[in-house]
């Protein structure tokens, strides 16, 4: 299973000032997460989760139940991780 330390951040755009990563999994579905002054909980250290299906956002989910998730910790944004690569169609 796939978790945080999988993460490879890369710099966003300079005007957000933070990072963001990418990842893909076997099911078809992946993982945007990012942390700067717009995400929720970014100013503050925490990352943003959103689930991810074909290259898009992904909002019908069990996961995320219709939007993204913030104010996460390196361990929160594992434990989404994983249950994202637990999604079935």
């Amino acid at each position: 299973m796939k978790t945080f330390k999988d993460l490879i951040f890369e710099p966003s755009e300079p005007i957000l000032n933070g990072v963001q990563a990418r990842i893909d999994f076997d099911n078809g579905y992946g993982a945007s997460v990012i942390k700067n002054r717009f995400s929720y909980g970014g100013s503050a250290g925490f990352y943003e989760l959103g689930v991810t299906k074909d290259d898009q956002l992904h909002y019908d989910n069990l996961v995320a139940n219709g939007d993204v998730i913030g104010w996460l910790g390196e361990e929160e944004v594992s434990k989404l991780l994983i249950e994202i690569q637990n999604l079935k169609d």
